[in-house]
């Protein structure tokens, strides 16, 4: 079993009128080379529909150097209709993400919730600031 000290938020990237389902998503990893396929453990559809994507049993790819001990999380946007980053986050999409972070956080207690900007400071993903929005879940 692994030891899951991170949950670490992600964006797909895509533009408002750009989907990028679970589905979808392993395509694109996969041909990049991604042997197991889509890096994520969840994506967050804009609907608010959360979709599995790789088992969380599974070692992820999403953040170089923290997936052995992480779970990755991705919602569905990330990009104005312009192409630069945002906040594109719909209600449906709070309020799913928050409901997914909530059980993962009683699963995982000790595991910090932290957007992939935190730990790669070269990204603007996920694109809002997740530790002091989720600040109510993170350990104690």
């Amino acid at each position: 079993m692994r030891t899951i000290t991170l949950i670490v938020v992600h964006c797909s990237a895509v533009r408002p009128d750009q989907q990028s389902s679970a589905a979808q998503i392993d395509t694109w990893h996969r041909q990049r080379g991604f042997k197991l396929g889509i890096g994520y453990h969840y994506v967050v559809r804009r609907d608010g529909q959360v979709e599995p994507g790789r088992p969380e049993f599974l070692v992820g790819a999403h953040c170089l150097n923290h997936n052995a001990h992480s779970i990755g999380i991705c919602y569905e946007g990330g990009l104005d209709i312009r192409g630069q980053p945002a906040d594109t986050r719909t209600e449906a999409q709070k309020q799913a993400m928050r409901q997914l972070l909530e059980e993962l956080h009683r699963r995982y207690p000790r595991a910090l919730i932290v957007g992939h900007h935190d730990l790669n400071p070269g990204k603007d993903c996920p694109c809002f600031d997740v530790a002091h929005e989720y600040a109510n879940l993170q350990p104690h």
